[in-house]
């Protein structure tokens, strides 16, 4: 049998489930098998593990392929691409997990369980007041001819369980080192329904064998399962399926959302939907994913996929949970959307300047002033989606109505000074019609009020934008206008008379 250290090419899987939205640790655990991949010029296996019928859709399915992509993770096999190993859904699969359920039952690697559901609880609930460990205890382990047919006369139904051998089983986790589980542990577990339907307890090691997977990069929720597995991928050798190698596990720390909990699938923060709706870019979204766990260096936090891939080393994994901060996803965000060339950075600002994010017409949109403006917007954003709101001013017909603004902006005595800059930026026309000039109206209104140029600039920025905080006010009239921007300062004027 092949050893974890076998120098065989690395292949590693991300086979997730397509059931609901996919969520962050979903994309983080992604990320870390396609960087492992890519550094070690290995392969990528996307597999779709879809037998529950139950919970699976076509619906996530296609929402998983969407966000593969999007995310910028290329497979070098499964879905839309195939494979040597076709196919890559589970679903798609079944007649060849029961043929190997049937050989490890002929074996006598696995067994028929006939014990009930009332059964198997009465038995926990008295090992467990005995303080005895509540897993399976083996009732059916030896049953004998007679003791099968009379459970078959009766009409038992009965699910297969692997027979775990019973010594410890040590491994070495490539995050966590040396780990060893007891038998008393690891009982013997379901691999097939009582329908026949197979369990992932089965299917996921016999497609990792079949599939010649050498690394598996996963949760750490799924660590007490590994022991299992490890059995199963040595009795699947036994018995001629798969090449006979035990892949190395490396168990991915758990992601803590608020109140020291575990980032749950239902919490709003862990939908990579609400990622993409704000306008996150992928670059971003997946340097700040890659630091819960993992850093390229102790004083660097933003970097691109290509040094990430460049410098990944799973043995460099804490293994201590990582917490989610929203705040320093968006920070880290807000860095790569700067480092976009101004081009790269209009295009993506495209769907947020269109229907249904934006609230003016189509007719109304001007490219050319957009453009204008998009250099100074492009070191204010956090998200792409923070774009609508800086510059909303220019294609709307009037300003948006933003009562806590107009309230802070207009004091007592911000009627005289912005008639006093009205009267100073209309004397400014033609080719003058720029940003300093207008500046120094301003600057000039606000010294004949005993005001410095941030308080009198607020009551001309509400006037013309709606809004106390926004891009630089000067370039915004520039750009807006001369005729647009007198008449917007003349309706403030009129409301505070009114």
């Amino acid at each position: 049998m092949a050893s974890a250290s076998s120098p065989a090419p690395v292949r590693v899987r991300f086979c997730p489930s397509p059931t609901g939205n996919p969520h962050v640790g979903l994309v983080r655990t992604a990320l870390f098998n396609w960087a492992f991949a890519r550094h070690h010029g290995g392969t990528l296996v996307f597999r779709i593990e879809d037998t529950d019928a139950a919970r699976d859709s076509e619906e996530s399915y296609a929402q998983l392929l969407d966000a593969m992509r999007w995310l910028g993770f290329d497979w070098d096999e499964g879905p839309e691409i195939g494979g040597p190993h076709a196919p890559y859904r589970q679903s798609e699969r079944m007649d060849l997990y029961a043929d190997v359920a049937a050989k490890l039952l002929d074996a006598g690697h696995a067994y028929r369980c006939y014990c009930t559901a009332e059964e198997l609880e009465e038995r926990r609930e008295a090992a467990r007041k005995a303080g005895r460990p509540s897993g399976y205890d083996g009732t059916c382990r030896t049953l004998t001819a007679e003791q099968i047919a009379a459970h078959e006369a009766e009409g038992r139904a009965s699910i297969v369980r692997f027979r775990m051998p019973d010594e410890p089983i040590t491994f070495t986790d490539l995050v966590r080192g040396e780990l060893t589980f007891t038998p008393d542990n690891v009982p013997d577990y379901g691999i097939v329904r009582a329908n026949g339907a197979p369990l992932y307890t089965l299917v996921n090691p016999v497609d990792d064998a079949l599939m010649e997977i050498t690394h598996v990069l996963r949760g750490e929720d799924l660590l007490s399962s590994t022991p299992r597995q490890i059995a199963l991928y040595r009795a699947l050798a036994e018995i001629g399926v798969g090449g006979g190698l035990v892949p190395a596990f490396g168990h991915l720390p758990y992601v803590m959302g608020e109140g020291n909990k575990k980032l749950s699938k239902r919490d709003p923060q862990s939908s990579l939907n609400l990622y993409r709706e704000r306008g996150f870019l992928p670059e971003g979204l997946l340097n700040y994913l890659s630091l819960l766990g993992w850093s390229l260096s102790a004083d660097r936090d933003v970097f691109s996929l290509e040094e990430m891939v460049a410098a990944f080393d799973i043995s460099g994994v804490n293994a201590n949970p990582a917490r989610f901060d929203l705040k320093k996803a968006e920070a880290i965000n807000a860095d790569h959307i700067r480092q976009l060339d101004v081009k790269t950075f209009i295009e993506a600002c495209g769907p947020w300047l269109q229907a249904p994010h934006a609230p003016w017409s189509p007719d109304r949109f001007d490219a050319s002033a957009f453009e204008a403006l998009a250099p100074l917007a492009q070191t204010r954003l956090t998200v792409l989606s923070d774009i609508t709101a800086n510059v909303d001013f220019l294609f709307l017909a009037e300003p948006v109505e933003d009562e806590a603004s107009w309230t802070k902006a207009m004091k007592p005595g911000a009627d005289a000074l912005l008639a006093t800059a009205r009267a100073k930026i209309a004397d400014i026309s033609g080719t003058d019609w720029q940003a300093e000039p207008l500046k120094e109206a301003v600057l000039a209104a606000g010294e004949e009020h005993g005001l410095k140029l941030g308080k009198a600039q607020a009551p001309v920025r509400v006037a013309v934008t709606g809004r106390t905080v926004g891009l630089p006010l000067f370039e915004s009239l520039e750009v807006l206008g001369r005729e647009r921007t007198l008449a917007r300062i003349d309706a403030a004027l009129a409301k505070l008379s009114a």
